[in-house]
């Protein structure tokens, strides 16, 4: 008994300029990012020393630096960093749970989608800043007050992003898994998700950025611990210099949340066509 040859069409190879071309252009990218900071930087450290700026308003970014190096070698310093992130990370982990469980159920019952649509179009635009009085009288100057700031901001974008992939799913595969009797969660589970999991990180993306600007902000305008409250002290007592190296510690913190979110979601996401094409461009 002989086997039939294989008479399969080899795959075409790759072109060998491909991944040098893709690793340029990252190199690329890199240089003009690092050349767009340095640019920044520069700008900081020259207009207050020429006078266009009166640098007790704007320090210079040397000034800034020594100040931030004086604050790193304090406790009070990281104790602030680990509150702030602390209510940003309690406060993005249950909207993004709340978000993705309600935005799930909801998209897929279409008496709730059509019952809660006016109600969500009401209340999502409704500045998360406003709720600060009733924050305060419900939890005063705790981190509480803040939490339900970030909770209230991060949830809108995680529950939107979700019910527009819940309601993106194809029709034709939700008949199927109810005509083989899919239970509600199988349902949820082999149709419904893999086609709303890209929409929930674009709401994570989103809402994890939200999340530590309603943090910065409540501790900044509520009082509750955190970097944002070392920046309001910094700046009633007159510390510009320090209060400027923490805005600079604020701003590295949304890069670095920015960075993490979006590699999370390429991983997450690498078997999407989207990821992808991404990958190859």
């Amino acid at each position: 008994m002989t086997t039939a040859p294989d008479v399969r069409a080899p795959l075409p190879p790759a072109p060998a300029a491909a991944v040098p071309a893709r690793r340029r252009r990252s190199s690329d990218n890199l240089v003009l990012g690092l050349g767009g900071v340095a640019t920044f930087a520069a700008l900081l450290e020259v207009i207050p020393r020429t006078g266009l700026v009166d640098d007790r308003y704007l320090p210079p970014l040397s000034s800034m630096l020594s100040a931030l190096a004086d604050r790193v070698q304090t406790p009070e310093f990281w104790e602030a960093l680990r509150q702030t992130l602390t209510t940003w990370g309690f406060g993005l982990g249950i909207a993004l749970v709340v978000g993705v469980v309600l935005g799930v159920v909801i998209g897929s019952v279409e008496i709730l989608r059509a019952a809660t649509a006016t109600t969500i179009e009401f209340l999502r635009p409704i500045p998360s800043v406003a709720l600060i009085p009733l924050a305060v009288l419900l939890y005063g100057t705790s981190m509480q007050s803040t939490l339900l700031l970030v909770v209230y901001a991060s949830f809108w974008q995680v529950l939107v992003q979700v019910l527009y992939g819940v309601r993106d799913v194809d029709p034709v595969a939700r008949e199927t898994a109810r005509s083989y009797r899919f239970s509600r969660l199988s349902q949820i589970r082999t149709v419904t998700w893999p086609t709303t999991l890209p929409y929930a990180m674009t709401g994570l993306r989103l809402a994890a950025a939200v999340a530590l600007i309603l943090t910065i902000t409540g501790e900044l305008i509520i009082g509750t611990p955190g970097l944002g409250n070392l920046i309001a002290v910094a700046q009633t007592s007159g510390a510009v210099d320090s209060m400027y190296a923490l805005v600079l510690v604020t701003g590295a913190l949304g890069v670095l949340v920015n960075i993490l979110a979006r590699r999370l979601e390429r991983r997450v996401l690498r078997w999407h066509p989207s990821v992808r094409r991404e990958s190859a461009s």
